[in-house]
């Protein structure tokens, strides 16, 4: 698989979820956008990384004591300690928030260890604590019990399903404000640079919108006029 440059993640850092959304429903990938995650603190940086996943399945009572956590194999703890810098932890929590997917020791080390994020489709304790932790974290709910006694980690960095949402190990991450979308690994470098441009066709947009221009032929962009302003506009921008 191929390694995501620094530009494409630069790309992805400016562009926002919704125009991701759209880029990818243009190409027939309807279902990226992971649902019912929300971010623990707004007003960061976009979160951009591949994803490195860990899945759980519930949990049963005599294989999942509080002693399995004494096992420096256990999977949870394993993927911790492995999810490479910066990519972004992904964990399938069958989208059940009743009891933690991870807390603050487990989220404050994958921040040491450079990783670009995590997002669980179910819950976090000790949320307070993560959100002012300088790493994006994205989850369903807070949640304080311990995830094993409802959830079963049991595979790393294999395909998953997180909030609705297929997520393949090295498929892109991306997290803002509304919420997280995946961007399949092979479309990555062309999605970036058609967000950047649908971003700036936006930003040409909200200024004429601003001004009082109506949206018949400029959203979408199908007048002659509108195409011939917004090129005037781009050469005023980059001059």
């Amino acid at each position: 698989m191929t390694s995501i440059s620094d530009t494409t993640r630069k790309k992805l850092s400016s562009v926002s979820t919704a125009t991701i959304a759209t880029c990818l429903f243009k190409k027939g990938l309807k279902n990226q956008f992971i649902q019912d995650v929300r971010p623990l603190k707004k007003g960061r940086d976009n979160m951009v990384g591949e994803a490195y996943t860990l899945r759980y399945i519930p949990a049963r009572e005599d294989l999942n004591p509080i002693t399995v956590f004494q096992d420096p194999k256990h999977p949870q703890r394993i993927a911790v300690e492995q999810c490479p810098k910066g990519h972004v932890m992904v964990i399938d929590s069958r989208k059940d928030a009743r009891a933690a997917s991870a807390g603050s020791i487990l989220v404050t080390r994958l921040m040491i260890r450079g990783a670009a994020g995590i997002v669980t489709d179910g819950g976090l304790r000790d949320s307070a604590e993560i959100a002012s932790l300088a790493l994006p974290s994205y989850h369903k709910k807070p949640s304080a019990p311990t995830n094993l006694t409802l959830h079963q980690a049991i595979d790393i960095n294999v395909p998953i399903g997180c909030g609705d949402v297929a997520v393949f190990p090295g498929d892109m991450v991306v997290g803002d404000d509304d919420g997280v979308i995946i961007i399949p690994h092979k479309l990555v470098e062309e999605v970036a640079e058609e967000c950047v441009k649908m971003t700036l066709y936006e930003e040409f947009v909200m200024q004429r919108v601003g001004e009082g221009q109506a949206i018949i032929g400029l959203y979408p962009l199908t007048d002659s006029e509108c195409k011939k302003d917004f090129s005037r506009w781009l050469e005023d921008k980059n001059s």
